[in-house]
This record gives C-alpha cells, sequence and structure tokens, in this order.
C-alpha cells in the first residue's frame, strides 16, 4: 500500500483540528504504517534487550498526538514534525526509567541515521536529549532538524517542508548539528 495523499491527510488533520472527532477514525489507518516504519527503523538503532516495541512506542505517540489541544496541523509533513518530539519524549523518558532500574544503565543509539556509517560508537539517549536541549538554546533550528531527522526518521526533504526551509539548509544544518553533538556527548562525564 502506497503512501497516502498528503492533501487527504491534511483534509482530516483540519477536520480534527476543527473539533471533527470522526477525523480521527479516518486519520489512524493512513498514518500508521508511516508511524510504525519510522518507530521500528528507530529503535533497530537501539540496544538489542530494549522492552520497548514500535507497535508500543506508535500507540503512545498516537494517543499523545490527537489529545492534543489548540493544534492547528498545518500538513502532513507538520503531523509527523510534531510525532517525532513525542517519540523523543516517549524514548527519553523510557531510558530514564531504565536508567533508575538499572542504576546508571543507558540506552545506547547512534545519532546517525541510515544514510551513515552505522559503525560509529553509539551514544547514550540520555546524554543526546541533554545535548540536544544544551543545542536548542543555541540553534533552535538545528535541534529541530536533528529531532526531526532522528527522532522522527524525516527524509531531508519532508524536513525542509516542516521547517519551510530548502533541503540544502537542512542538509547543512544537520551536518553542522551532528559535528556539535558528537563533540558535546564526547565531552560528557560517563
Amino acid at each position: 500500500m502506497g503512501l497516502p495523499s498528503p492533501k487527504t491527510v491534511t483534509r482530516l488533520l483540519d477536520e480534527l483540528s476543527g473539533g471533527r472527532r470522526d477525523a480521527l477514525d479516518a486519520l489512524l489507518p493512513l498514518v500508521y504504517s508511516e508511524l510504525h516504519r519510522r518507530a521500528a527503523s528507530y529503535l533497530h538503532r537501539e540496544r538489542p534487550e530494549h522492552t520497548l516495541q514500535p507497535t508500543a512506542l506508535v500507540h503512545e505517540a498516537y494517543l499523545r498526538l490527537v489529545d492534543q489541544r489548540n493544534v492547528q496541523w498545518q500538513n502532513r509533513a507538520h503531523f509527523f514534525g510534531i510525532a517525532a518530539q513525542a517519540m523523543r519524549r516517549i524514548l527519553v523518558d523510557h531510558a530514564r526509567r531504565h536508567r533508575r532500574v538499572k542504576r546508571g544503565g543507558g540506552m545506547n543509539v547512534s545519532l546517525d541515521d541510515a544514510d551513515m556509517p552505522v559503525s560509529e560508537r553509539p551514544i547514550d539517549l540520555l546524554a543526546l536529549d541533554e545535548a540536544l536541549e544544551r543545542l536548542a538554546h543555541r540553534d533552535p533550528q538545528q535541534a529541530r532538524v536533528v529531532e526531526l531527522r532522528f527522532f522522527g526518521g524525516l527524509s531531508v526533504e519532508e524536513t525542509a517542508d516542516v521547517l519551510a526551509c530548502s533541503p540544502s539548509t537542512v542538509k547543512r544544518e544537520w551536518a553542522m548539528a551532528r559535528a556539535w553533538l558528537h563533540l558535546q556527548i564526547q565531552r560528557a562525564p560517563s
């Protein structure tokens, strides 16, 4: 099954923003497989014994997304951008709970996505989150690019659409943000 028309998803999001809760029933089948694909892709980079499954991540993120009040959904890309934020929060909360249980155990992930070498040393998800918070104060757009690309699994083009900028800007911001984050995480105390 191919991706649904962005216009169809945007129309349903507009209806949902306008208070039509029945639009939710039509929206879920259109976005579920894409959310699941992105969650599975992200969780594939997690530690092997990770207990959160893609389906659970999608369900929790979706519930957070549709439960939001006063969100004026702009389009499909905006929806998936907000989904990236929700997935990030869920994964970081999960990592914090896991760390508390294991007393100092972290969740290691790779900052690099599928188009980057996978041989790089994985990083601690909580260290990444802390560094990303610092980056957001320093350069909010770079932090948003990382959030959309890394946590949301958005392509360069989708990220550009969400941020209303060019793909070349996204590529440049992604490269600079990744370099800065790697440096910050390497400097962080273990």
